[in-house]
């Protein structure tokens, strides 16, 4: 780091407090906060690691409601703050009404596309992810059946489901798939006891392996599944810490990389479409000391046959935001 840039970083406080337009970037976390242990928790450590590398700084906010969508993005953008990286699909609306406004401000959105000039949207192949879980979850499942716990219901979390049902389907044709949304609303994202109480009906119904895409309500999941012995799946962080030895595996989904390559490129952000899954390792499954005993060599055999087909293109998994349906339930 140079003289120069240690410098920067450690006047931009006093810049910003005395109204100066700053190159620096921010980021808006979705309804569930920064630490959810999920989606925006994994986009703050992107965030975070940028700033331990770099010495650099950066502004946030936790939204409390839909109504602070748009404010929160203007209120960057005119702070002269770039690049903005927003972390959810259900930004869209704001950017498109925002992004047009402030040309030469650099904005990225994760889990949408918004085609304007001066937007990078990232989107993620979570059907791949999902679809390896599926094959995990059939391998240990002793009952046959499996369940999924989505959070809000919308085309997103169905294209998790999907590609899990497809796993698990191409494992064991004969499982059963439990699969319940948490709600309609965006506090179907932050509702742990909603995801516990369904979880509890899951197991009642003979689910032994829940997978949760559901944000902060998946912490509920979790819980309960440990709580009852079953194993359960995490999504979008690593969560095996959470209850070692109950987690069988969690999907992961490198948001953080999404921000931290951001973030890295500043200004200099290049805008468009980028596509991250199994094959640039934007997607993939998590194996670690804390689901070693349980993941076992079996079914890590058959999660990286699965992988290794899906990069190769001889394994198609389907996405449901393609056509809103899935061949399989």
């Amino acid at each position: 780091m140079t003289l120069m840039q240690k410098f920067l970083g450690a006047a931009a406080t006093l810049a910003l407090s005395a109204g100066a337009a700053l190159a620096e970037p921010a980021i808006i976390f979705d309804l569930g906060g920064k630490f959810d242990k999920s989606f925006n928790q994994a986009a703050f450590e992107g965030a975070t690691r940028w700033a331990e590398e770099t010495g650099g700084s950066f502004r946030e906010i936790e939204l409390s409601s839909e109504a602070q969508r748009e404010q929160a993005l203007r209120r960057f953008a005119e702070n002269g703050n770039n690049p903005i990286v927003m972390t959810g699909f259900a930004f869209a609306s704001a950017l498109e009404a925002v992004a047009p406004d402030f040309p030469d401000t650099k904005f990225a959105i994760i889990d949408m596309v918004v085609d304007q000039p001066n937007v990078r949207s990232v989107v993620f192949k979570e059907h791949e992810g999902s679809y390896l879980v599926g094959v995990a979850a059939a391998k240990a499942s002793k009952t046959g059946t499996v369940g999924f716990i989505g959070g809000m219901d919308i085309p997103l979390i169905r294209k998790f489901a999907c590609g899990y049902v497809q796993g698990v389907k191409a494992t064991d044709p004969d499982a059963t798939v439990i699969q319940n949304m948490t709600g309609t609303t965006p506090a179907a994202w932050n509702d742990p006891v909603k995801g516990a109480e369904l979880t509890k009906a899951q197991i009642a119904k003979g689910a032994d392996v829940i997978y949760a895409a559901a944000g902060g309500t998946g912490v509920g999941v979790l819980q309960a599944a440990a709580d009852a012995g079953v194993y359960s799946i995490g999504v979008d962080s690593n969560q095996n810490y959470l209850h070692p030895g109950s987690v069988l595996t969690s999907m992961i989904k490198r948001v953080d990389v999404a921000v931290y390559e951001a973030f890295k490129e500043g200004e200099n952000l290049t805008t468009g479409f980028n596509v991250l899954g199994l094959a640039n390792g934007g997607i993939d499954y998590a194996l670690d000391e804390y689901n070693a005993e349980i993941f076992t060599d079996e079914i890590k055999a058959a999660v990286e046959d699965a992988k290794a087909k899906i990069i190769s293109g001889e394994i198609e998994v389907h996405d449901y935001m393609s056509d809103n349906s899935c061949p399989v339930e």
